[in-house]
């Protein structure tokens, strides 16, 4: 009876240290991971679900605000210099408008001394002058098209900055080359952690 007493509990405590022992390392491996959890949080900053609109605002507001509002300092050179762009041909193409329609009205009225006496019909200063026009129509889309683009990039990268990107949700390609027949194994692996 007291072998039986003592085999029992030996078992007793054998399996009461086995199981204290796994519990202690499943507390350790939470630990663990909930330590990982607070880096990978501190990584990232914090939701803000009106910080797109903010940027967007900044940006409508002063363009390249909104770029700088998301720390992609980089893209406002970018800004400015679209809109740059964009803006002298206007001018350039409005200038030279003007200058075709002052002509055109000065024969009109009965001068004949304008810039282009001699070089240039009273139809080829019309035409001219439909050209400029029509240029300076799409050189103002292309400026309006800019600004919308600065707006529209600055709310997008605001959503894309709190995109959580992760290790614990993973698409990986994956490749294996198989020994026994030679061949290799193409595909994707998806790693979901929680």
């Amino acid at each position: 009876m007291v072998k039986v007493r003592s085999i029992i509990a030996l078992v007793f405590l054998f399996g009461f240290s086995y199981f204290s022992v796994q519990a202690q390392d499943s507390l350790a491996a939470r630990a663990e991971n909930f330590s990982k959890m607070d880096s990978i949080q501190r990584d990232y900053k914090e939701y803000d679900p009106l910080a797109p609109s903010k940027a967007a605002f900044y940006s409508a507001v002063l363009p390249g605000l909104g770029q700088f509002y998301n720390d992609s300092y980089w893209k406002i050179p970018l800004v400015y210099g679209g809109m740059a762009t964009t803006l002298y041909f206007y001018i350039d193409n409005n200038k030279e408008y003007n200058r075709y329609r002052d002509a055109y009205k000065r024969r009109l009225a009965g001068y004949s001394d304008d810039e282009f006496t001699g070089q240039l019909s009273d139809d080829a200063l019309i035409r001219a002058q439909k050209q400029f026009r029509r240029n300076k129509q799409i050189w103002l889309f292309a400026t309006i098209g800019v600004y919308v683009l600065n707006i529209v990039d600055a709310n997008v990268d605001a959503h894309l900055q709190q995109f959580n990107v992760d290790d614990n949700l993973t698409v990986q390609p994956n490749f294996q080359f198989d020994r026994l027949s030679g061949q290799a194994n193409y595909g994707f692996m998806l790693n979901f952690n929680f």
